[in-house]
C-alpha cells in the first residue's frame, strides 16, 4: 500500500542543498534471457535490490517481473550514481540467487552469471520532453 502511495506521491524530497524528484525505470535480464526466475527468487531479488536501495537514500515505488526479467520503478537522490547503483543490485542479487538457489541456477548457467552484462534504465515521471521543450523555449517571451 505504501508502495502505491510513493508512486503517486509527485512532492519534491528535500536534501541537504537541493529539493528532488528522480525517478528511474530500471530492467534487468537474465543471461540469454533464461527462464531462470521462480516467484521465490523473484521474492528474494525484490528483497535483496530493496536492501541496495535505501542504503543508497533511495526507494523502490514498483517491482514486478517475469521468468526472465525484472522492472524496478527507482526513486532516488541526485547523489546516487545510477550505473554503481546498478552495478550494485546485479553483483549482490545474482551472488545471492547463486549461492541459495544454487541446484535451479545450475540448470540453466554453468558459469557463474545469472543477469546479462546490459541492462536498461529510463528516466521516468515528471512532464513529457515535448512540454519542458516548449517551456523552455518560452522562457521571456511572456514579461509583464
Amino acid at each position: 500500500m505504501q508502495e502505491k502511495k510513493l508512486h503517486n506521491d509527485t512532492r519534491l524530497r528535500p536534501g541537504n542543498h537541493c529539493v528532488f524528484r528522480l525517478w528511474y525505470h530500471l530492467v534487468l535480464v537474465t543471461k540469454y534471457r533464461r527462464k531462470a526466475i521462480t516467484a521465490e527468487i523473484g521474492a528474494r531479488i525484490d528483497e535483496v535490490a530493496r536492501g541496495i536501495v535505501e542504503k543508497h537514500g533511495g526507494r523502490i515505488a514498483e517491482v514486478k517481473g517475469e521468468a526472465d526479467h525484472r522492472h524496478f520503478l527507482l526513486d532516488l537522490p541526485p547523489s546516487t550514481q545510477p550505473s554503481r547503483l546498478v552495478c550494485s543490485i546485479k553483483t549482490a542479487t545474482s551472488r545471492i540467487v547463486r549461492k541459495e538457489h544454487a541446484a535451479h541456477v545450475r540448470r540453466f548457467y554453468w558459469k557463474p552469471v545469472f543477469w546479462s552484462r546490459s541492462y536498461c534504465l529510463l528516466s521516468a515521471g515528471g512532464a513529457p520532453i515535448d512540454v519542458i521543450r516548449r517551456y523552455i523555449q518560452n522562457q521571456g517571451l511572456h514579461k509583464n
